[in-house]
């Protein structure tokens, strides 16, 4: 059987396109066993799985936990507000007080970066990065790539783009990094104050017209503006932003093309894109959601398979 080169799924920065290809098509089969009137397989039976959200999240660790479950695995979820980390526990005693339980892998999410790779390093356990920080969310951008391939057969060559809030955001860069790794071709658009100085190292283009950005596309990913990562003001207004970088139906239908619409969520309704975009026949973002959980079962079985 095939298996993954990594031990922890930390950020897609440590994956090759081998892992990627595995885990996607692991997903394949996993969309077919959600799909079927019995949802769950006794795959993880013997495995205990800890999910702890130092972050708020809704979408992701619903989805996490739902993978977990439709694998038969035993689950614990840890929210931070309502634990001692709040009485200034360390995050290394925090996990370790939770491995002491006998848990195999731990989901965590955290605002610093490096958080989960520090964590990997530390304790005794297969670790999943759920999103540390502006830094990754390996997942995200996998289910993002499943989602493209089941939308339009393949990735290589392909034209994406990403709009948006790049600098602080987690799922750029992840998507960046296996975008990239599976032949497509990569811009980014937003407020020059949103695009982190380094892009050019990643091999990317700056467009910095939405107009010509959608014209060249044939998949837009676009981003929330993350106000609750932001210490500053980025753009004078959110008006402002939405009439530069903001996505509607009649730019859409200026556009010559079809064009597939992605967006990771939450989504600000009139902000980066009105609601008839968001709910059209163009969007994909309930596909994105349901194959979250494919892409979770995927990663989490594969990552169990390893565990000695």
């Amino acid at each position: 059987m095939a298996t993954l080169s990594v031990n922890h799924l930390l950020g897609i920065k440590y994956l090759n396109v081998n892992d990627l290809n595995l885990i996607l098509e692991t997903a394949e089969h996993f969309k077919e066993v959600i799909n079927r009137p019995i949802k769950k397989v006794p795959s993880l039976r013997d495995v205990t799985i800890a999910n702890i959200f130092f972050e708020n999240s809704t979408r992701t660790k619903l989805s996490f936990e739902l993978a977990q479950k439709r694998l038969s695995a035993d689950v614990i979820s840890f929210s931070a507000a309502q634990s001692s980390v709040k009485k200034g526990e360390t995050l290394i005693d925090t996990v370790n007080n939770i491995l002491a339980m006998k848990v195999d892998i731990v989901v965590m999410r955290h605002s610093s970066p490096g958080a989960a790779h520090f964590l990997a390093q530390n304790v005794n356990a297969s670790i999943i990065n759920a999103g540390d920080g502006a830094h990754e969310h390996p997942t995200q951008a996998l289910l993002d790539s499943f989602t493209i391939k089941e939308k339009l057969g393949e990735i290589k060559g392909k034209k994406i783009v990403i709009i948006g809030d790049i600098l602080h955001s987690r799922v750029a860069l992840s998507n960046i990094y296996a975008l990239k790794m599976q032949g497509a071709e990569v811009k980014v658009c937003g407020p020059s104050t949103l695009i982190p100085k380094h892009i050019n190292s990643l091999e990317v283009t700056v467009e910095p017209n939405l107009r010509k950005a959608l014209e060249w596309c044939d998949v837009a990913n676009i981003l929330r503006v993350q106000n609750e990562r932001m210490d500053i003001s980025y753009f004078p207004s959110t008006r402002e932003y939405s009439q530069q970088f903001g996505v509607n139906k009649e730019l859409l239908q200026s556009i010559n093309k079809e064009i597939v619409i992605m967006h990771p969520g939450p989504i600000n309704r009139g902000v980066e894109l009105t609601s008839d975009v968001a709910d059209s026949s163009q969007s994909v973002i309930l596909n994105q959601v349901e194959n979250g959980v494919a892409i979770r079962m995927a990663v989490i079985y594969l990552l169990a398979s390893k565990l000695t």
